[in-house]
């Protein structure tokens, strides 16, 4: 294992003609090793025009994933329903084909998420591309998962004092302050010139125009004991042993100071310790804009957070150390249950115009679920119910069925099998168990709430036309096709009393009956009912929009199915050069477009 400090790492490790492909930086929290990561990844953007710059946080398996998609976007990687975009990215990548590219595997300290444990086996680590065209550098506080991960291990340690002069001279405006060489040597050495505890002590020293001397007394009051406490969450529980905690006992001053001079601050430093680096959309609402702005700028002004555009980021230590500072304070579970109430107050539901919204704030949902020891609270189900119906658009629909299972066990352990939640969980799960292949689970569950609901509900009530209508879909995937138009039949001549020819559940259920009128045969009632339900929507819904896009398409199918092959292929030809401006090229929507247009002008041509 070299050693090197950040101001001093060779550029040599980018080299690809070297025997070792991946190279870990390991050091202690606040080390600097991000920063010479970013550092190695701009001198590569700036010096090596041929080369791809990849960046890649692997704080969860969500941010992991999330960062995956984004690269399968940039290389244009096309992929099906079913194929798991690490495990696309990692062969694209791993072939020759396309070329040399730097890749930075980032904040890789957690060894059961990175390289797996005994009830994950394989790890992360298993969608990490090779290749003699490419370099890998991991950023890790751990030396077991570097020693692990990669050929070649460099230790960043801290700065030489000299080094660590440098910096403090460069962070601080008021240059009086290190004007006492002793007092400066001094704070340095307590700080055991660590550059994040070297640059939080400088933000400190500006912001409260105190002294060196003041700063240290502060210092040496704060408790000791708190790193053992951090060294209980850390993946390498002996390196505390070999070190001085000085990134803890200046984060210990800061978190008291912030609370003393800015609660709002600290409640949203309190709140950020329980999600991922989050947009700033996605916080509590304080009294005024004015108030959030202070207290942003209060965390940033301590470092202990970032701006990136539209984002906030937090160092995954300071995650750490913000949630012990609560633990202390016997704060956890309370900021625990606020954060729950909150994103589940603030999650949005799971309609097309509400996509990017939900895309965003779905990992930081997801940290918070996982979390252990979660409080079983009502707010947390509701979390999991829009989750999982995000999911289920997504396409994740693994997990989406995960989610509903356990909105299903909880609330049925509350409620009376009439309670609409209840219901609400059975209906969402029973759609997940269809999109999953599960037909007849889905199918004994739609018949019971159907059923329950029959018994309780008006005939014109939206939920139970709305199961009525999940049910009937079901039954049209089972193959009972007779059950399933009579249902759908019964719906229609309810909702058309009550429904304007607009309402989105009409024309839902018209689309329904039109699809099993195709699986029945009855082609002429299917093509005059999607012929309504497109009309309609050419009024309504922008041209782009999904629910238009999919009633045209199975129009031009019902089309070709009369033998209607113009109008058929026609009406594909207009799907495919709207959907080829609107989606990736990848989009599972778009390549069953295509595939359908295909087969049309085949169909057209004989």
């Amino acid at each position: 294992m070299c050693a090197a400090t950040p101001s001093s790492v060779p550029l040599s490790i980018l080299s690809l003609g070297r025997e070792s492909q991946r190279v870990a930086l390991v050091g202690l929290g606040g080390v600097g090793k991000t920063q010479v990561a970013l550092q190695l990844a701009f001198w590569t953007k700036e010096n090596k025009a041929d080369c791809s710059v990849f960046w890649v946080p692997a704080l969860s398996e969500a941010t992991f994933e999330q960062a995956y998609t984004d690269i399968a976007s940039q290389l244009e990687i096309r992929r099906g329903d079913e194929q798991d975009v690490k495990e696309c990215v990692r062969q694209y990548l791993s072939s020759e084909a396309d070329g040399r590219w730097f890749l930075v595997v980032d904040n890789s300290d957690d060894v059961a998420l990175v390289c797996g444990s005994s009830r994950t086996p394989e790890g992360l680590v298993r969608y990490l591309p090779q290749s003699q065209n490419g370099r890998i550098v991991f950023t890790t506080r751990s030396r077991d998962i570097a020693m692990r991960v990669a050929e070649e291990t460099l230790k960043l340690e801290e700065f030489s004092l000299t080094e660590a002069k440098r910096l403090l001279g460069n962070l601080v405006t008021r240059k009086e302050l290190i004007d006492d060489a002793a007092s400066v040597t001094e704070l340095l050495h307590e700080l055991t010139c660590l550059p994040l505890a070297i640059t939080q002590a400088a933000a400190y020293l500006e912001r409260n125009e105190v002294s060196i001397a003041e700063y240290l007394r502060l210092l040496r009051n704060t408790e000791k004991d708190m790193a053992d406490l951090l060294s209980e969450e850390l993946p390498d529980r002996t390196r505390y042993e070999e070190t001085k905690h000085a990134v803890v006992t200046t984060w210990m001053v800061s978190f008291d100071k912030i609370r003393e001079q800015d609660l709002n601050a600290a409640n949203l430093l309190s709140f950020m310790s329980q999600i991922e680096p989050i947009p700033q959309s996605l916080l509590p609402e304080l009294e005024s804009e004015v108030q959030t702005v202070s207290a942003i700028g209060t965390l940033c002004g301590y470092a202990f957070v970032s701006r990136r555009d539209e984002m906030l980021d937090m160092h995954s230590l300071v995650h750490l150390a913000t949630r012990i500072w609560l633990r202390r304070e016997g704060l956890e579970t309370q900021t625990t249950e606020t954060a729950m109430r909150h994103l589940a107050g603030g999650f949005p539901t799971d309609e097309y115009e509400n996509r990017d919204t939900w895309r965003t704030y779905l990992p930081h949902a997801l940290r918070i679920l996982q979390r252990a020891g979660a409080s079983d609270m009502e707010e947390r189900y509701e979390l999991h119910f829009w989750v999982g119906r995000c999911m289920q658009v997504e396409g994740r629909i693994k997990e989406a069925v995960r989610c509903f299972e356990e909105c299903r066990r909880w609330w049925s352990g509350q409620f009376a099998e009439t309670h609409p939640n209840r219901l609400a969980s059975q209906h969402a799960l029973a759609g997940a168990y269809v999109s999953d292949g599960q037909i007849k689970k889905a199918v004994a569950l739609l018949e019971q709430v159907v059923a329950v609901q029959g018994k309780t509900l008006e005939e014109d009530h939206p939920s139970r036309l709305a199961s009525q209508h999940e049910l009937a879909g079901a039954y049209n995937s089972d193959g009972q096709i007779k059950k399933a138009v009579a249902l759908l039949e019964q719906v229609m001549t309810v909702e058309e009393r009550t429904l304007a020819d607009d309402h989105p559940s009409r024309l839902a259920s018209q689309h329904e009956l039109a699809g099993a009128y195709v699986s029945d045969g009855q082609i002429k009632k299917a093509v005059a009912l999607l012929e309504q339900v497109v009309a309609v929507q050419g009024k309504t819904l922008e041209e782009d929009h999904p629910d238009r896009l999919g009633s045209q398409h199975n129009l031009a199918i019902a089309y070709q199915a009369d033998g209607q092959m113009p109008q058929a292929v026609k009406l594909l030809k207009h799907v495919v050069a709207v959907e080829s401006r609107t989606l990736q090229e990848d989009d599972s929507d778009r390549l069953a477009s295509l595939s359908a247009l295909e087969n049309a002008l085949a169909v057209a041509s004989q």
